[in-house]
């Protein structure tokens, strides 16, 4: 039960801090995309924020034994930059500045569900149930 309101406030937070940075609003972020044009550079500071207390968090939780709510820390296992990691991020990168959105703001956004948004999230999840469903991750399983 407690892994499961702390999960839930945990995401409570993470969307309203979301909402607040205006990271839920596609426009303010292609504006910040946009350096030649209407450049908006407020979203760097955001961006600063969260790589600052990230940095801090991991100083400060990795000492532990261990999480509170499970056995062990999740870490990413693979840790070199391969040509798989960079179109991958590329593919991200442009997908995010047309839309103007990424998964976590999408997710958010579509609380209040405008149809571009909602159109958004509906090919998010099938582009991840094709990945999932293609061959070599059933073969995995």
């Amino acid at each position: 039960m407690m892994k499961t309101l702390a999960a839930g406030v945990s995401g409570l937070i993470f969307g309203l801090g979301l909402i607040v940075s205006g990271m839920t609003n596609p426009m303010k972020v292609q504006n910040f995309l946009d350096i030649a044009g209407a450049w908006d550079p407020s979203l760097a500071l955001v961006m600063a924020s969260a790589l600052a207390v990230t940095a801090l968090g991991y100083r400060l939780v990795l000492p532990r034994q261990g999480p509170v709510f499970e056995e062990q820390f999740s870490l990413p296992e693979i840790t070199k930059v391969d040509s798989r990691l960079l179109a991958g991020s590329a593919i991200f990168g442009v997908g995010w500045g047309i839309a103007g959105l990424c998964p976590g703001p999408a997710l958010t956004a579509s609380l209040i569900a405008p149809l571009p948004v909602l159109i958004f999230v509906a090919a998010m999840l099938a582009a991840i149930l094709a990945w999932r469903w293609r061959p070599q991750a059933r073969a995995q399983a």
